[in-house]
Parts: structure tokens; sequence; C-alpha cells
């Protein structure tokens, strides 16, 4: 049994800063963990915008505090994100949030993500695995 805290891992290698400086994420459960999905904490800062397209994964986002705007660069359909809202990119949907205010969600994986990752010039994760354990 794995219990652990967001608040527990804020300036950790768990705590990734985005490079682009417009997201933070804490991720609580990773790929080492072996369970076949990752969660994470993300913190997306009002005012910005970040375009994604996870291409290697399949994201489902609760939003649990502030607001953005979501849009679907495929269709050109626009939602609005809120608390209780969320959404699945389970098409691999390039994708744009504009975040009108401070935007908390709680984000699961699959593949999981190792940790490692930031968004590549496409706004793609790379698909990064761990080594397998070694075998006692």
């Amino acid at each position: 049994m794995i219990v652990r805290s967001f608040k527990e891992i804020e300036g950790t290698d768990r705590h990734v800063k985005a490079a682009s400086g417009t997201w933070e994420s804490k991720r609580v459960v990773l790929a080492k963990e072996r369970v076949g999905f990752s969660v994470h904490e993300t913190i997306l800062y009002a005012g910005t915008e970040t375009s994604m397209w996870y291409a290697n994964h399949i994201e489902a986002v609760v939003c649990v505090e502030g607001e953005a705007e979501l849009t679907d660069d495929e269709t050109g359909k626009k939602y609005t994100i809120t608390p209780g809202t969320t959404y699945l990119l389970d098409g691999h949907e390039r994708h744009t949030m504009r975040i009108k205010k401070d935007f908390r969600c709680i984000c699961v994986f699959n593949p999981p993500v190792t940790g490692r990752e930031d968004h590549d010039e496409n706004g793609v994760y790379p698909l990064l695995t761990e080594p397998e354990p070694e075998e006692v």
C-alpha cells in the first residue's frame, strides 16, 4: 500500500515545473509504481496558454479549482472548464488550454508517465518507460 500526499512531494523530483513556465505538476503516482496509470495534481497559471497533444497517452482531467477555456484544436470547438468538470482526451486530441483563473486539476495518464516528461515543440510528452525491476 502506498499513502502519499501532494504536500509531501513539494520540492522533490516528483514536483515538476514546465520549462515554459505555464504549469507545475505534483506527480503522486508514477510509472515506477507499476500500477498501469499515473496521477498528478497540476496547476496551470492564470493568463497563460498551453497547446498540448498527448500522441502517446490518454489523459483524464478533473477540474477542482479555477477556470479555463479548452479548445479542441482539431474541430475548433471550445469548452469552459470549471470545478466539477471532467474532460477525457480519449482520441489523442490536439488541444489548447487558455487559463482564466489559476486552474488546479487532478490528471490520470495511461500509460503512466515517469515524471521526467515535459511537452516538446509539438506539445507531446515523449513515451518514456521505467527499466524493468531486477530479478531477485
